[in-house]
């Protein structure tokens, strides 16, 4: 099974991914905890120049690019492999956050991910759970990490507030997604996680993943 975290910075949606990692491991799955931007040597390559730098190193549309290119060499040499071999596939980001970062909150640039998505991608989790949050929390939270990948957070409260405002509407819209009120203590988080994914694992879910 295939499953994304998505959330505004600071949601704790990256420590929650770590932890339903080890959760399924010491239950006997055999788990891939990834990430977006990276997952793989290119797409890690690729991550340092979309998260570091000045807010204005890169229009909405050349990260359009950069985090496809990323996107499709992730999906080449990690997830599309673990997912072949049977594995679950826990991935800190995937296409949604591209759908918002740059297809909403920096112009009306939505169409333009989803062909290029369908084109070069062309897969979608099985399973969204996103970390719904106040962005002032989120916001101070992320900057409190005070680490070199901050251009985006970098663009302000007002920035993470129309994040929200579209990760929320994405939610409205593909059945995939679960909102998780991220707001609560870090262990009652966890522990709602684990029974979400314990559950759809133990019915079954079929695998997206193509030769």
């Amino acid at each position: 099974m295939f499953i994304s975290f998505e959330g505004i910075d600071g949601s704790g949606k990256s420590t929650q991914a770590r932890l339903l990692a080890e959760t399924l491991r010491a239950a006997g799955f055999d788990v891939i905890h990834t990430r977006e931007p990276g997952g793989s040597k290119g797409a890690e390559e690729i991550r340092a120049l979309v998260l570091e730098g000045d807010p204005d190193r890169w229009s909405a549309e050349t990260e359009i690019l950069l985090f496809t290119a990323a996107r499709r060499d992730h999906m080449e040499k990690t997830i599309l492999p673990a997912l072949n071999a049977g594995q679950v596939v826990i991935c800190d980001r995937f296409a949604d956050s591209t759908r918002v970062f740059q297809g909403v909150t920096r112009g009306d640039l939505q169409a333009k991910v989803n062909r290029l998505h369908d084109e070069m991608i062309g897969i979608e989790p099985d399973m969204t759970l996103l970390f719904d949050m106040d962005p002032a929390l989120g916001l101070a939270r992320a900057k409190g990490r005070q680490t070199v990948e901050e251009r985006f957070e970098d663009f302000g409260q007002d920035f993470q507030e129309k994040c929200r405002a579209a990760f929320l509407a994405l939610a409205q819209t593909y059945p995939r997604f679960t909102v998780i009120d991220a707001g609560r203590d870090i262990d009652v988080v966890a522990r709602e996680v684990a029974d979400l994914v314990t559950t759809r694992l133990s019915a079954g879910t079929p695998q997206q993943a193509q030769p």
